[in-house]
């Protein structure tokens, strides 16, 4: 019952004090969501296309990417293909859909509050089977060597058969008390399959059966209470060449030697939102909205753009010369790579930007909230 009334508040918590107020009616001072000030535009950002899924609320759905084709869900059931930002096919699910979408060439997979895996074929959203997970699906599946690979609301990982979704293995391990509500799917690369966990843990599994190759520590938890000692990895791991890097909430970003798990460097900076890695650069966004640059080899400070502050950004995502990031209003603020200034910046439908923003070829993709899926050019 406790991790659960958490996971409930965790939104609320991670928000910041200015929440706390609008929940006080006594309250009548604390801090405020930084307001947008006007900026000189260095940099051009339109819309290439855009479209309606449907709405997410109260969970954050993330469109799957595959070559040039976007893959979206909604809260109703709805699926949609696009190829170029043409919708090729729609279908609705007979149940109703709690997280994003995992997808490969062939198999697109979606899951729900109430534990179920559903795979369709991606040539025409046929529904090809159903498999059922330990608890709530709230992150994205992934997709690839042959399975699917899913993480349930008990931080529990399991890998079905893409064929036909018999199980093949299951990894889990102690929890926490408390614990982040997760909605950050695992990432696969060859035969290794990266998850973090409560704790402050980044774990590596073989995907061929489950087995731990390795554990990275973060974060080690800290602090009087067990709501102090939240230090849990719930954003995406991002990799780059040997190195894989995570941060956690109420913790640090740490970088880990990809084979071995061997600490690269680590900094304390707090982040429940995540981070993406570039040629030079690690970006991260921290819980108080500000924006930081790190030197990629040593974790050393480039930059930091604090004119954020509590906006509830997304994790940032490097696209050439720029860094996007998105906010709880829908606005999409680009900075430059360079010094962190504000390049450009365009808003979208007004309501939040949850997930991950990723890359779409040269363009930037994006769901908010509300359901809209937007490509989206800046440069």
């Amino acid at each position: 019952m406790t991790r659960v009334l958490f996971a409930a508040l965790l939104p609320v918590l991670l928000a910041g004090c200015s929440t706390f107020d609008a929940l006080n009616p006594f309250a009548s001072s604390g801090p405020k969501m930084a307001e947008l000030q006007p900026i000189q535009a260095t940099a051009r950002a339109r819309v290439v296309w855009q479209d309606g899924v449907g709405k997410g609320d109260p969970y954050t759905f993330s469109p799957a990417v595959v070559g040039s084709t976007v893959y979206a869900a909604a809260r109703d059931g709805t699926v949609v293909r696009f190829d170029d930002g043409r919708p090729v096919w729609r279908i609705k699910a007979e149940k109703q859909l709690a997280g994003g979408v995992g997808a490969d060439q062939r198999l697109l997979a979606v899951g729900t509050a109430k534990g179920e895996v559903l795979a369709f074929d991606t040539t025409d959203g046929k529904l090809l089977w159903e498999a059922k997970a330990s608890s709530e699906v709230l992150a994205p599946p992934a997709v690839a060597g042959g399975l699917v690979i899913v993480r349930s609301g008990d931080h529990r990982l399991a890998a079905y058969a893409a064929a036909d979704g018999s199980r093949k293995w299951i990894y889990q391990r102690p929890t926490p008390p408390l614990a982040v509500r997760v909605m950050a799917s695992p990432v696969v690369v060859d035969k290794y399959v990266f998850v973090g966990f409560p704790g402050g843990k980044l774990i590596a599994v073989n995907a061929d059966n489950g087995a731990p190759l390795w554990e990275g520590t973060v974060a080690l938890p800290k602090g009087a209470t067990e709501l102090d000692r939240i230090a849990d990895v719930s954003s995406l791991p991002v990799i780059d060449g040997r190195m894989i890097c995570a941060v956690a909430f109420q913790g640090r970003i740490s970088c880990f030697d990809l084979g071995s798990g061997n600490l690269v460097w680590a900094r304390d900076i707090s982040s429940s939102a995540g981070l993406s890695i570039d040629s030079r650069y690690v970006y991260v966004a921290d819980d108080q909205g500000a924006v930081h640059a790190l030197d990629k080899a040593t974790g050393s400070s480039i930059w930091k753009q604090d004119q954020l502050f509590l906006r509830q950004l997304t994790a940032p995502l490097a696209i050439g010369a720029l860094v996007a990031v998105a906010d709880v209003q829908g606005v999409v603020h680009l900075l430059s790579r360079d010094d962190g200034s504000f390049a450009a910046r365009l808003n979208t439908d007004g309501s939040p930007v949850r997930a991950p923003l990723q890359k779409l070829g040269n363009e930037l993709l994006l769901q908010t909230r509300a359901g809209g899926v937007y490509a989206i050019d800046a440069q």
